[in-house]
């Protein structure tokens, strides 16, 4: 993976090539849907990025805070992508609350689609001792 320091790299491409979105169309389409701000303030896919902005961004109810260390637009293997930021300590706080506070909530019912045999029986059962 070739770091670039001295070129300039689009949001978009950083944030790919930092392997927080698994493509850049997903990475665009959070930029523009205002999940990834720039020091405070909402950017565009075309903003470029450079060494020691602050850029954060909201991935599935967790936000994450990041420095920008180095910048490069490819995209390599995930330990070279974890050395062009460093995270705040805010952050990786408040993110490992969250994942205990998502370990600690109760698990939510899956049954999703149509009823099985077993259910359809038990529904006409029910439906028919409150139609007494």
């Amino acid at each position: 993976m070739k770091v670039n320091m001295d070129k300039e790299v689009r949001i978009d491409k950083w944030l790919w090539a930092a392997r927080f979105f698994k493509t850049r169309a997903l990475a665009t389409e959070a930029i523009n849907g205002g999940k990834v701000h720039m020091n405070g303030v909402r950017v565009k896919p075309s903003r470029h990025v450079q060494v020691g902005v602050k850029l954060e961004i909201t991935r599935t109810q967790c936000e994450q805070t990041v420095i920008v260390k180095e910048l490069s637009d490819r995209r390599g293997p995930a330990p070279v992508a974890q050395t062009l930021y460093e995270e705040t300590e805010e952050s990786i706080k408040k993110r490992e609350e969250y994942a205990e506070m998502m370990k600690t909530a109760p698990k939510m019912d899956r049954a999703i689609g149509k009823p099985t045999k077993k259910n359809r029986r038990n529904i006409i059962r029910f439906k028919n001792i409150n139609a007494d």
